[in-house]
């Protein structure tokens, strides 16, 4: 059976973070996960986590200035400094809540120096999340929703994983990203299954519940099963209204 995992930047995003965890166990989800906790407590979240007895799969480094646009620092030539420092905190805060992983948030760069940049910063923040049991992921986002963001394509994150070389630095490998930019979904997921951490979905092309749009996920999702993956699933989708009311799919599914 395929189990899921409920993504909380989205899913009941109007209510604190802790409240929310309660609130995808009684939905009857079997993970979590978020993008940037950290105006709550670790404390609370990792008390909220016991009581419900879910695990976080994962937390994003923070954007850094979101009024200027900003979507990450990690690839950012001249901001390694601060990458750095963003990269220890996300990885402390995941460590504080026994997280499994982090995704460092490369922003928005271009050419050889940004390239050369994200190598060093994801070398170093695979070295540092080694030491507490952790995962670095790298996500590549669509040019639709993100035009500026220096990780484009699943190619792209295929030559850097292998470039850095460290066994914790994996994929992210987000279904609606992979489906607004390259299509042939399935077909990807296989070529690069060795290199996946962690696996997200949404409808394409307007990120809604998987239920509707161009991806038939009730044979994905058992195409991946067939394959042998265990690990919950990421429902990272925009619901329209109540997150309740959105979660028709999961019986379907």
């Amino acid at each position: 059976m395929t189990r899921f995992s409920a993504n909380l930047g989205f899913l009941w995003a109007d209510r604190p973070l802790p409240a929310a965890i309660h609130a995808a166990k009684a939905a009857g989800f079997a993970a979590v996960e978020c993008h940037w906790p950290y105006d709550t407590l670790a404390t609370e979240v990792a008390s909220a986590l016991s009581e419900t007895g879910l695990e976080m799969l994962g937390i994003n480094t923070r954007r850094g200035d979101v009024s200027a646009g900003e979507n990450g620092l990690s690839a950012v030539p001249g901001r390694q400094s601060e990458a750095q420092m963003l990269i220890a905190e996300a990885v402390n805060y995941a460590a504080a809540i026994g997280a499994k992983s982090v995704h460092v948030m490369a922003g928005n760069a271009t050419g050889v120096a940004a390239h050369s940049t994200f190598i060093g910063n994801l070398r170093a923040a695979a070295r540092t999340a080694a030491a507490h049991g952790l995962m670095i992921l790298i996500e590549p986002l669509n040019r639709h929703d993100a035009p500026k963001y220096f990780l484009r394509t699943t190619d792209q994150a295929r030559e850097i994983i292998e470039e850095v070389g460290e066994i914790n630095l994996k994929l992210m490998f987000d279904c609606y990203h992979v489906g607004r930019t390259e299509g042939d979904i399935e077909t990807r997921f296989r070529s690069l299954a060795p290199l996946i951490g962690h696996i997200q979905f949404a409808s394409v092309p307007d990120r809604g519940a998987p239920d509707h749009g161009e991806i038939n996920y009730a044979y994905l999702f058992a195409s991946i099963s067939k394959l042998g993956w265990t690990t919950p699933l990421g429902a990272e989708y925009r619901p329209v209204g109540d997150t309740d009311k959105s979660l028709n799919w999961m019986k379907a599914y």
